[in-house]
């Protein structure tokens, strides 16, 4: 039977043999000179804990340390002190953040042994809840998008057929959900995944610069072009075009992309020669584009050239217990970033607070939530308090949906304002959204802040 796999950090070599006497516990040490050894070694090797020893001789770079304990994995790290570094505060508070125990030499082997043999079994019921929390199934692992409930089992299903087609795709579905993921997916499995994907955010460009942003112009077409410039149309040629909020294109650019669709031909702003284009179109938008086709506002000859595929991208609220499996993805994602982050997983609270939110602003919400979380707290378990979760309502009397998103919407932007020193642009990049988009949102929830 092979035993638990240890990992050791030795820069010395000194602690070899000291710790030959842990393979009597069925634990199998694995010793290394450098952190770069235990990165390559780790990523090739399942461990089921992992130590670092700092004896009088070792030079091991604490940063460099912080930043292997914290990446994503199983193991567990465990600290061999001189007793001497305890005395500098720094270093306690390294070893406080950065390892679940510590022990200081001369190493008691058999002590050693026990902390040992706890490690490993926390990392198998880690590796035990792995397939949910990361995997998601074989069509997630496919798409590169995570999740197992049935909504997104049905996404996966509808997205297979899709990437073997070569039609426009129209993907529809609430804000923060993750559309432009499922384009990107679409892209990366279809015949036209050698090409460039070109994305463009319909509400972000400026209404006098629209026109040559998608198609191009010449040089001299009009003052301050010193050049000619490919548009974004042409430059997807061969791959995929991806339109974005497709609800916020002005209606007469709505005309002018529809001849493009029809014709697969574009004009650049100042020239007469028509310019073959072959693409596939991706559309993707948060809002009913069949309704705004009623009121007037999007145009119904472009709206069916769209929608020729459709998809809708399920909101979190219904999808169950993928929250759990993505804010564990996130969580470990995030931790990895910021390796001075203590969090190593949630606690029974906010499991329970992220199963009850209506999660307003879907995956984004999460996202954000969750950064703040690892990024801010102090604990080794995020509770709910982290997540801003703690006073979530049980009983939803008295509170409608619109209330819900609309306190979330104002929280995030308010928050987002003040991060990015209350400039619309640098907000609206983080957000993900186009100023446009932006500054209805600040009207709407009569938010002020400068240009």
């Amino acid at each position: 039977m092979t035993g638990r796999r240890v990992l050791v950090l030795d820069t010395t070599g000194m602690m070899r043999e000291a710790l030959a006497g842990i393979a009597a516990e069925g634990l199998e040490p694995r010793h290394v000179r450098s952190v770069a050894q235990a990165r390559a070694l780790g990523a090739d090797a399942a461990f089921d804990a992992a130590i670092a020893v700092f004896d009088p001789g070792s030079s091991l770079a604490l940063d460099e340390v912080e930043q292997l304990a914290a990446m994503p994995s199983p193991a567990d790290w465990i600290a061999l002190v001189d007793p001497a570094r305890l005395v500098d505060p720094s270093f306690r508070a390294f070893v406080l953040r950065g390892f679940i125990d510590h022990h200081t030499l001369p190493v008691d082997v058999r002590r050693l042994a026990g902390t040992l043999g706890h490690a490993c079994g926390r990392a198998a019921l880690r590796r035990a809840l792995e397939p949910a929390a990361v995997g998601g199934g074989d069509a997630a692992q496919r798409f590169g998008i995570c999740g197992t409930s049935p909504a997104m089992a049905a996404l996966f299903h509808r997205l297979a057929k899709v990437v073997d087609a070569d039609a426009p795709v129209l993907i529809g579905g609430e804000t923060g959900t993750g559309k432009e993921l499922v384009a990107h997916a679409i892209h990366r499995h279809s015949r036209r995944a050698s090409a460039p994907m070109i994305a463009v955010n319909c509400g972000a460009i400026p209404a006098t610069l629209i026109q040559s942003e998608l198609f191009g112009h010449e040089k001299s077409a009009f003052t301050g072009a010193t050049q000619r410039k490919i548009g974004r149309i042409e430059a997807a040629s061969g791959g995929v075009l991806f339109l974005d909020e497709i609800g916020d294109l002005p209606l007469d650019m709505q005309a002018s992309l529809l001849r493009v669709l029809q014709e697969r031909a574009i004009t650049r702003v100042g020239s007469t020669r028509s310019t073959p284009v072959d693409f596939r179109v991706i559309a993707a938008t948060h809002v009913d584009l069949a309704q705004a086709v009623r009121l007037g506002g999007f145009r119904e000859d472009l709206y069916f050239r769209l929608k020729v595929l459709q998809l809708v991208v399920p909101p979190l609220r219904e999808r169950g217990d993928d929250v759990l499996q993505l804010a564990e993805l996130f969580r470990q994602r995030f931790t990895a970033q910021h390796p001075g982050a203590r969090a190593r997983g949630f606690a029974a609270d906010a499991l329970r607070a992220m199963q009850r939110h209506d999660w307003p602003g879907n995956v984004r919400e999460l996202i954000n939530r969750v950064q703040e979380a690892v990024v801010m707290g102090d604990n080794r378990l995020i509770d709910a308090s982290d997540l801003g979760l703690e006073r979530a309502p049980r009983d939803p009397d008295g509170l409608t949906l619109d209330d819900a998103r609309a306190h979330f919407e104002r929280e995030l932007l308010a928050r987002s304002l003040r991060a990015n020193g209350n400039q619309v642009s640098k907000t609206a990049r983080q957000l993900g959204v186009s100023r446009v988009t932006l500054y209805r949102m600040l009207h709407r929830l009569n938010l002020r802040s400068e240009a």
